[in-house]
């Protein structure tokens, strides 16, 4: 009994202070009951960038819809029947283009925003009104049935991202050939891309606005001036100084072709 009572004492110095079961069990019986884990062969890498699955798919739908296209109407119907890009699903309107087809400058905007989408046209609401006065001052206006004095505009992304949010890189790359197949068919002389999306995504490049703009370069064999988004001149009134600068140099291309 002394012999029981000092094993105890031990063992609960030692912490072993519950009774867990009122059996003792049989750890290698149990070990032995248990069946051996299947060998498998090593776990393949994860991949850092997964592309997603219906972009992947949907990609060479839109440049096959895209290039087939014989003209900007049949464009236009082709991207409305496309169902590869979700941002169809949310939106309420197609934002294709406006002004004149014909026009010497085609200017490339972002994403329609709530009042595009709404409305079904880009560049409208507070950012359109600013755009429509900054060309009107170096003659240009999309309601000009001129073609040298007209503007023809379209967006980066044909639907509105919910919430206004920034495009994303697959969306973009996604939409992209429908996007190059709408200059390839308006054929303006000048591109004006107005914001990041526009221009990181037609000139292939990491740098953002602030240092692109007002440095022309050459999209399609044409020339193309990136530009402040409107939006950002009215949430910094300060850059309109810059894009009167770039206004004034589009003039000065204009006269020169």
């Amino acid at each position: 009994m002394q012999d029981a009572l000092a094993d105890l004492a031990w063992l609960v110095e030692m912490g072993a202070d519950e009774v867990l079961e009122d059996a003792p069990i049989n750890r290698f019986e149990e070990a032995a009951e248990t069946p051996p884990a299947p060998v498998r062969g090593p776990s393949p890498a994860p991949n850092a960038n997964p592309a997603p699955v219906a972009a992947l798919d949907a990609a060479p739908a839109s440049t096959q819809l895209a290039q087939a296209a014989p003209d900007l109407d049949a464009l236009r119907s082709a991207m409305a029947a496309f169902e590869g890009c979700a941002l169809k699903h949310g939106a309420r309107n197609l934002v294709f283009s406006d002004g004149q087809a014909a026009a010497r400058v085609m200017i490339v905007g972002e994403a329609p925003g709530r009042e595009e989408d709404r409305i079904g046209k880009p560049f409208v609401g507070r950012s359109g009104q600013l755009l429509d006065a900054m060309f009107a001052a170096i003659g240009l206006s999309r309601g000009a049935e001129d073609p040298t004095q007209a503007l023809y505009i379209t967006n980066t992304l044909p639907w509105r991202p919910p919430q206004n949010r920034d495009p994303s890189s697959d969306e973009i790359a996604l939409m992209k050939p429908f996007l190059l197949r709408h200059i390839a068919l308006a054929d303006p002389q000048v591109l004006v891309l107005m914001g990041n999306p526009a221009s990181k995504t037609l000139l292939e490049t990491t740098t953002g606005i602030t240092r692109l703009r007002g440095t022309w370069a050459e999209v399609m064999g044409r020339p193309a001036l990136p530009m402040f988004h409107p939006a950002a001149l009215l949430r910094d009134p300060s850059k309109k100084a810059l894009a009167w600068a770039d206004l004034l140099s589009l003039k000065a291309k204009l006269e020169t072709l």
